[in-house]
Protein backbone atom coordinates (compact mmCIF):
# COMPACT_ATOMS: atom_id res chain seq x y z
CA UNK A 1 0.00 0.00 0.00
CA UNK A 2 1.32 3.44 -0.94
CA UNK A 3 2.55 5.52 1.98
CA UNK A 4 1.95 9.21 1.32
CA UNK A 5 3.32 12.13 3.31
CA UNK A 6 1.99 15.65 2.79
CA UNK A 7 4.52 18.38 3.58
CA UNK A 8 3.47 22.02 3.51
CA UNK A 9 6.49 24.21 2.85
CA UNK A 10 8.24 21.11 1.51
CA UNK A 11 10.59 23.13 -0.70
CA UNK A 12 11.86 25.13 2.26
CA UNK A 13 14.95 24.41 4.31
CA UNK A 14 13.49 21.95 6.82
CA UNK A 15 10.92 20.74 4.31
CA UNK A 16 13.39 19.59 1.68
CA UNK A 17 15.40 17.63 4.26
CA UNK A 18 12.20 16.00 5.53
CA UNK A 19 11.10 15.22 1.98
CA UNK A 20 14.42 13.54 1.17
CA UNK A 21 14.46 11.56 4.42
CA UNK A 22 10.96 10.17 4.01
CA UNK A 23 11.29 9.59 0.26
CA UNK A 24 14.38 7.51 1.01
CA UNK A 25 12.21 5.47 3.41
CA UNK A 26 9.75 4.71 0.61
CA UNK A 27 7.14 7.40 1.14
CA UNK A 28 5.42 9.13 -1.76
CA UNK A 29 6.03 12.82 -1.10
CA UNK A 30 3.35 15.43 -1.77
CA UNK A 31 4.58 19.00 -1.34
CA UNK A 32 2.34 22.04 -0.91
CA UNK A 33 4.44 25.17 -1.45
CA UNK A 34 3.98 28.50 -3.21
CA UNK A 35 7.75 28.64 -3.92
CA UNK A 36 7.90 32.26 -2.78
CA UNK A 37 10.99 31.97 -0.58
CA UNK A 38 14.43 32.42 -2.03
CA UNK A 39 16.08 29.06 -2.51
CA UNK A 40 12.80 27.11 -2.67
CA UNK A 41 13.01 26.48 -6.43
CA UNK A 42 16.62 25.30 -6.04
CA UNK A 43 15.62 23.01 -3.17
CA UNK A 44 12.72 21.58 -5.18
CA UNK A 45 14.97 20.87 -8.17
CA UNK A 46 17.50 19.24 -5.83
CA UNK A 47 14.74 16.96 -4.56
CA UNK A 48 13.33 16.13 -7.99
CA UNK A 49 16.75 15.10 -9.20
CA UNK A 50 16.70 12.34 -6.58
CA UNK A 51 13.08 11.30 -6.04
CA UNK A 52 9.66 11.54 -7.73
CA UNK A 53 8.16 14.52 -5.89
CA UNK A 54 4.60 15.70 -6.47
CA UNK A 55 4.15 19.46 -6.12
CA UNK A 56 1.02 21.51 -5.62
CA UNK A 57 2.11 25.11 -6.15
CA UNK A 58 -0.43 26.53 -3.75
CA UNK A 59 -0.54 29.09 -0.98
CA UNK A 60 -1.88 27.80 2.34
CA UNK A 61 -4.01 30.94 2.52
CA UNK A 62 -6.09 29.47 -0.35
CA UNK A 63 -8.66 27.42 1.55
CA UNK A 64 -10.49 26.07 -1.51
CA UNK A 65 -7.30 24.86 -3.18
CA UNK A 66 -6.27 23.08 0.01
CA UNK A 67 -9.63 21.35 0.18
CA UNK A 68 -9.18 20.09 -3.38
CA UNK A 69 -5.69 18.80 -2.58
CA UNK A 70 -6.83 16.91 0.50
CA UNK A 71 -9.75 15.43 -1.44
CA UNK A 72 -7.34 14.17 -4.11
CA UNK A 73 -4.59 12.93 -1.78
CA UNK A 74 -6.73 10.78 0.45
CA UNK A 75 -5.45 8.68 3.33
CA UNK A 76 -1.89 9.99 3.77
CA UNK A 77 0.36 8.38 6.38
CA UNK A 78 1.16 11.76 7.93
CA UNK A 79 1.01 15.52 7.54
CA UNK A 80 3.99 17.76 8.28
CA UNK A 81 3.00 21.43 8.42
CA UNK A 82 6.10 23.58 7.90
CA UNK A 83 4.82 26.38 5.65
CA UNK A 84 5.15 29.73 7.42
CA UNK A 85 6.23 33.33 7.44
CA UNK A 86 9.35 32.90 9.54
CA UNK A 87 10.95 36.29 10.28
CA UNK A 88 10.14 38.54 13.25
CA UNK A 89 11.23 41.68 11.40
CA UNK A 90 8.97 40.86 8.44
CA UNK A 91 6.06 40.33 10.81
CA UNK A 92 6.60 43.80 12.27
CA UNK A 93 6.65 45.44 8.84
CA UNK A 94 3.65 43.46 7.54
CA UNK A 95 1.65 41.99 10.44
CA UNK A 96 -1.44 41.26 8.33
CA UNK A 97 0.44 38.99 5.94
CA UNK A 98 2.17 37.35 8.89
CA UNK A 99 -1.23 36.57 10.43
CA UNK A 100 -2.72 35.35 7.16
CA UNK A 101 0.11 32.91 6.53
CA UNK A 102 0.83 31.63 10.03
CA UNK A 103 -2.51 31.75 11.85
CA UNK A 104 -5.12 31.62 9.08
CA UNK A 105 -3.01 29.31 6.92
CA UNK A 106 -2.66 26.84 9.77
CA UNK A 107 -6.39 26.98 10.45
CA UNK A 108 -7.01 26.20 6.77
CA UNK A 109 -4.77 23.15 6.99
CA UNK A 110 -6.42 21.95 10.21
CA UNK A 111 -9.87 22.30 8.70
CA UNK A 112 -8.84 20.34 5.61
CA UNK A 113 -7.48 17.59 7.84
CA UNK A 114 -10.60 17.62 10.01
CA UNK A 115 -12.90 17.17 7.01
CA UNK A 116 -10.88 14.80 4.83
CA UNK A 117 -8.38 12.80 6.93
CA UNK A 118 -9.05 13.25 10.66
CA UNK A 119 -7.22 10.01 11.61
CA UNK A 120 -3.87 11.13 10.20
CA UNK A 121 -0.98 12.14 12.52
CA UNK A 122 -0.19 15.86 12.16
CA UNK A 123 2.99 17.74 13.13
CA UNK A 124 3.03 21.52 13.47
CA UNK A 125 6.38 23.31 13.38
CA UNK A 126 5.97 25.86 16.16
CA UNK A 127 8.57 28.12 17.76
CA UNK A 128 10.20 29.06 21.05
CA UNK A 129 8.89 32.59 20.41
CA UNK A 130 5.59 31.53 22.03
CA UNK A 131 7.36 32.13 25.37
CA UNK A 132 8.18 35.76 24.65
CA UNK A 133 11.06 37.56 26.31
CA UNK A 134 11.03 35.30 29.41
CA UNK A 135 10.56 38.34 31.64
CA UNK A 136 9.64 36.12 34.58
CA UNK A 137 13.11 34.51 34.54
CA UNK A 138 16.19 35.96 36.19
CA UNK A 139 18.90 36.25 33.55
CA UNK A 140 22.54 36.94 34.38
CA UNK A 141 25.29 38.21 32.08
CA UNK A 142 28.67 36.59 31.63
CA UNK A 143 31.69 37.53 29.57
CA UNK A 144 30.34 36.02 26.35
CA UNK A 145 26.81 34.79 27.09
CA UNK A 146 23.62 35.26 29.05
CA UNK A 147 22.19 32.46 31.17
CA UNK A 148 18.95 31.73 32.97
CA UNK A 149 19.88 31.44 36.63
CA UNK A 150 17.44 28.84 37.96
CA UNK A 151 16.80 26.68 34.88
CA UNK A 152 19.76 24.33 34.60
CA UNK A 153 18.22 22.37 31.73
CA UNK A 154 16.55 25.31 30.01
CA UNK A 155 12.93 26.28 29.40
CA UNK A 156 10.26 23.59 29.72
CA UNK A 157 6.67 23.44 28.47
CA UNK A 158 5.47 24.68 31.87
CA UNK A 159 6.84 28.15 31.08
CA UNK A 160 3.93 30.64 30.74
CA UNK A 161 3.06 31.52 27.16
CA UNK A 162 3.74 35.16 26.31
CA UNK A 163 3.33 35.95 22.62
CA UNK A 164 5.68 38.81 21.72
CA UNK A 165 5.83 40.48 18.29
CA UNK A 166 3.31 39.82 15.51
CA UNK A 167 5.31 36.70 14.62
CA UNK A 168 4.99 35.37 18.16
CA UNK A 169 1.26 36.12 18.11
CA UNK A 170 0.59 34.44 14.77
CA UNK A 171 2.67 31.33 15.49
CA UNK A 172 1.37 31.19 19.05
CA UNK A 173 -2.22 31.37 17.85
CA UNK A 174 -1.55 28.56 15.37
CA UNK A 175 0.14 26.53 18.12
CA UNK A 176 -2.95 26.79 20.30
CA UNK A 177 -5.31 25.90 17.45
CA UNK A 178 -3.23 22.78 16.75
CA UNK A 179 -3.49 21.66 20.37
CA UNK A 180 -7.17 22.53 20.68
CA UNK A 181 -8.12 20.61 17.51
CA UNK A 182 -6.84 17.49 19.25
CA UNK A 183 -8.98 18.28 22.30
CA UNK A 184 -12.17 19.39 20.53
CA UNK A 185 -12.11 17.40 17.26
CA UNK A 186 -9.88 14.46 18.29
CA UNK A 187 -7.29 15.17 15.63
CA UNK A 188 -3.90 13.49 16.04
CA UNK A 189 -1.93 16.70 16.31
CA UNK A 190 1.30 17.67 18.03
CA UNK A 191 3.15 20.98 18.26
CA UNK A 192 6.95 21.03 18.29
CA UNK A 193 8.14 24.35 19.71
CA UNK A 194 11.43 24.41 17.88
CA UNK A 195 14.50 26.37 18.82
CA UNK A 196 17.24 27.27 16.31
CA UNK A 197 17.32 24.72 13.48
CA UNK A 198 20.30 24.78 11.11
CA UNK A 199 21.90 22.79 8.31
CA UNK A 200 22.74 22.64 4.62
CA UNK A 201 20.39 24.17 2.05
CA UNK A 202 19.37 26.87 4.51
CA UNK A 203 19.38 30.03 2.43
CA UNK A 204 19.74 32.16 5.54
CA UNK A 205 19.27 35.92 5.56
CA UNK A 206 19.98 38.62 8.12
CA UNK A 207 16.63 38.36 9.89
CA UNK A 208 16.11 34.60 9.70
CA UNK A 209 18.42 31.60 9.67
CA UNK A 210 21.18 33.54 11.42
CA UNK A 211 23.62 30.66 11.80
CA UNK A 212 23.62 29.85 8.08
CA UNK A 213 23.67 33.56 7.23
CA UNK A 214 26.80 34.17 9.29
CA UNK A 215 28.60 31.39 7.43
CA UNK A 216 27.34 32.40 3.98
CA UNK A 217 28.17 36.07 4.53
CA UNK A 218 31.62 35.29 5.91
CA UNK A 219 32.61 32.99 3.05
CA UNK A 220 31.29 35.48 0.48
CA UNK A 221 33.13 38.37 2.13
CA UNK A 222 30.07 40.24 3.42
CA UNK A 223 29.98 42.18 6.67
CA UNK A 224 27.61 40.88 9.34
CA UNK A 225 25.36 42.96 11.57
CA UNK A 226 24.89 41.70 15.13
CA UNK A 227 21.69 43.06 16.67
CA UNK A 228 22.32 43.48 20.39
CA UNK A 229 25.56 42.68 22.15
CA UNK A 230 26.20 39.21 20.73
CA UNK A 231 25.79 37.49 24.10
CA UNK A 232 22.30 36.23 23.29
CA UNK A 233 22.15 32.43 23.46
CA UNK A 234 20.25 29.78 21.48
CA UNK A 235 20.38 26.03 21.61
CA UNK A 236 21.01 24.85 18.07
CA UNK A 237 19.61 21.67 16.53
CA UNK A 238 20.93 20.12 13.33
CA UNK A 239 18.13 19.63 10.81
CA UNK A 240 18.68 15.90 10.27
CA UNK A 241 18.29 15.28 13.99
CA UNK A 242 14.97 17.15 13.88
CA UNK A 243 13.71 15.11 10.93
CA UNK A 244 14.47 11.92 12.84
CA UNK A 245 12.16 13.24 15.57
CA UNK A 246 9.40 13.76 13.00
CA UNK A 247 9.86 10.12 11.99
CA UNK A 248 9.65 8.95 15.59
CA UNK A 249 6.36 10.77 16.01
CA UNK A 250 4.82 9.27 12.88
CA UNK A 251 5.98 5.78 13.88
CA UNK A 252 5.16 5.98 17.61
CA UNK A 253 2.56 3.55 18.98
CA UNK A 254 1.69 5.29 22.25
CA UNK A 255 -0.75 7.80 20.75
CA UNK A 256 0.99 10.97 21.92
CA UNK A 257 -1.40 13.58 20.56
CA UNK A 258 -2.62 17.02 21.59
CA UNK A 259 0.69 17.90 23.23
CA UNK A 260 3.37 20.56 22.86
CA UNK A 261 7.05 19.68 23.07
CA UNK A 262 10.04 22.00 23.35
CA UNK A 263 12.57 20.79 20.80
CA UNK A 264 16.12 22.07 20.49
CA UNK A 265 19.73 21.19 20.98
CA UNK A 266 19.41 21.57 24.74
CA UNK A 267 21.86 23.11 27.16
CA UNK A 268 24.85 21.10 25.90
CA UNK A 269 24.33 22.31 22.33
CA UNK A 270 23.82 26.00 23.10
CA UNK A 271 25.86 28.91 21.76
CA UNK A 272 25.96 32.67 22.04
CA UNK A 273 26.63 34.66 18.88
CA UNK A 274 30.09 35.55 20.18
CA UNK A 275 30.86 31.89 20.89
CA UNK A 276 29.67 30.97 17.41
CA UNK A 277 32.00 33.57 15.92
CA UNK A 278 34.86 31.97 17.86
CA UNK A 279 34.03 28.59 16.28
CA UNK A 280 34.09 30.17 12.81
CA UNK A 281 37.49 31.66 13.53
CA UNK A 282 38.71 28.23 14.62
CA UNK A 283 37.54 26.97 11.22
CA UNK A 284 39.95 29.45 9.65
CA UNK A 285 37.29 31.93 8.54
CA UNK A 286 37.84 35.68 8.71
CA UNK A 287 34.65 37.29 9.94
CA UNK A 288 33.77 40.98 9.81
CA UNK A 289 30.89 42.29 11.93
CA UNK A 290 29.34 45.37 13.50
CA UNK A 291 26.85 45.83 16.33
CA UNK A 292 23.37 47.37 16.06
CA UNK A 293 20.23 47.87 18.14
CA UNK A 294 18.33 44.95 19.60
CA UNK A 295 15.46 43.67 17.47
CA UNK A 296 11.89 43.49 18.84
CA UNK A 297 11.04 40.17 20.45
CA UNK A 298 14.65 38.96 20.56
CA UNK A 299 15.17 36.79 23.63
CA UNK A 300 18.47 37.28 25.44
CA UNK A 301 18.61 33.56 26.01
CA UNK A 302 16.53 30.58 25.02
CA UNK A 303 17.55 26.99 25.66
CA UNK A 304 15.05 24.15 25.31
CA UNK A 305 14.57 21.74 28.17
CA UNK A 306 14.14 18.55 26.12
CA UNK A 307 13.16 16.37 29.08
CA UNK A 308 9.57 15.82 27.92
CA UNK A 309 10.37 14.91 24.31
CA UNK A 310 13.24 12.66 25.40
CA UNK A 311 10.94 10.79 27.77
CA UNK A 312 7.84 10.50 25.59
CA UNK A 313 9.38 10.03 22.13
CA UNK A 314 12.75 8.50 23.06
CA UNK A 315 14.68 11.06 21.02
CA UNK A 316 17.81 13.09 21.64
CA UNK A 317 19.94 15.33 19.41
CA UNK A 318 23.11 13.69 18.12
CA UNK A 319 25.04 16.26 16.09
CA UNK A 320 27.35 18.56 18.06
CA UNK A 321 27.53 22.24 17.10
CA UNK A 322 31.08 21.89 15.79
CA UNK A 323 30.09 18.90 13.62
CA UNK A 324 27.05 20.67 12.22
CA UNK A 325 28.85 23.95 11.60
CA UNK A 326 31.65 22.15 9.75
CA UNK A 327 29.05 20.54 7.48
CA UNK A 328 27.48 23.91 6.60
CA UNK A 329 30.89 25.51 5.98
CA UNK A 330 31.70 22.73 3.51
CA UNK A 331 28.31 23.06 1.78
CA UNK A 332 28.63 26.84 1.44
CA UNK A 333 32.13 26.54 -0.01
CA UNK A 334 30.87 24.00 -2.57
CA UNK A 335 27.91 26.19 -3.56
CA UNK A 336 29.42 29.68 -3.61
CA UNK A 337 28.18 30.51 -7.12
CA UNK A 338 24.60 29.53 -6.28
CA UNK A 339 24.68 31.53 -3.06
CA UNK A 340 26.21 34.58 -4.75
CA UNK A 341 23.37 34.71 -7.26
CA UNK A 342 20.76 34.21 -4.56
CA UNK A 343 22.16 37.02 -2.38
CA UNK A 344 22.45 39.43 -5.32
CA UNK A 345 18.81 38.95 -6.37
Amino acid sequence: MEKKLIITGGAGFIGCHAAKYFAKKGYSIIIIDNLSRKGSVENLNWLKNQYPIKLYKTDIQDRLSLEDIFKNENNPKGILHLAAQVAVTTSVSNPRNDFNVNALGTLNILEAVRHFCPEVPFIFSSTNKVYGLLNSEKISEGAKRYKIDKKKKGISETEPLDFHSPYGCSKGSADQYVLDYARIFNLKTVSFRQSCIYGERQFGVEDQGWLAWFIIATILGKEISIFGDGKQVRDILYVKDLVELYDKFFEQKSNIYGKAFNVGGGINYSLSLLEFIDILKEQGLEISYTFGDWRPGDQKVFVSDNTKVIKELCWEPKTTPVQGIQTIVSWVKQNKDLLKSYISD
